[in-house]
């Protein structure tokens, strides 16, 4: 898909929506500057390392922010003020629009598909690191759980397990 297509998209919309539209767009290239830009389900689609990144949708009362259910997930308190559904988040056209909660959102869903197809960056600067702490939380349980699967399986193997004796 082209650029155009977007474009195409945006501008169909009156003046004040159309701008909200493009502030968006330019939050989620500005965040994702590697993302392709399609048109999926009729809307402005964006994905990176293959996998879906974000979605956003113009109406006329409200705009329309999907960025699957894992990245609203990680925003819960942030979004309780906006109408929500699985995945999505509703954002008044009447009201301001957080954009600095989009951007956020956006740069979430990079890291998350990063990891998703192991393409961290080679380099991870400390503020990445604070910023991270629930990804790499998440990570570390899964590593824990493997390794302690890992030791039990080889303690039952070795025998090593006591037995409680039923009465």
């Amino acid at each position: 898909m082209s650029t155009n297509d977007i474009d195409n998209y945006i501008s169909a919309f009156p003046l004040p929506v159309r701008e909200i539209l493009r502030q968006i767009r330019t939050i989620i290239l500005t965040a994702a500057p590697d993302a392709v830009e399609s048109i999926g389900y009729r809307i402005p689609a964006y994905s990176t390392n293959g996998k879906p990144l974000v979605y956003f949708a113009g109406f006329k009362n409200h705009i329309g922010f999907y960025a699957t259910p894992s990245g609203h997930e990680e925003f819960v308190k942030e979004l309780a003020s906006y109408k929500q559904g699985k995945g999505s988040v509703q954002f008044p056209v009447n009201k301001p629009i957080s954009y600095d909660l989009i951007r956020r959102m956006v740069e979430f869903r990079v890291r998350e598909n990063q990891i998703k197809t192991n393409r961290l960056p080679d380099r991870i600067s400390q503020s990445n690191i604070s910023h991270n702490i629930p990804i790499y939380k998440n990570l570390l349980s899964v590593i824990k759980r493997s390794l302690c699967l890992y030791f039990i399986s080889r303690r039952r193997r070795a025998g090593l397990f006591l037995v409680r004796n039923e009465k």
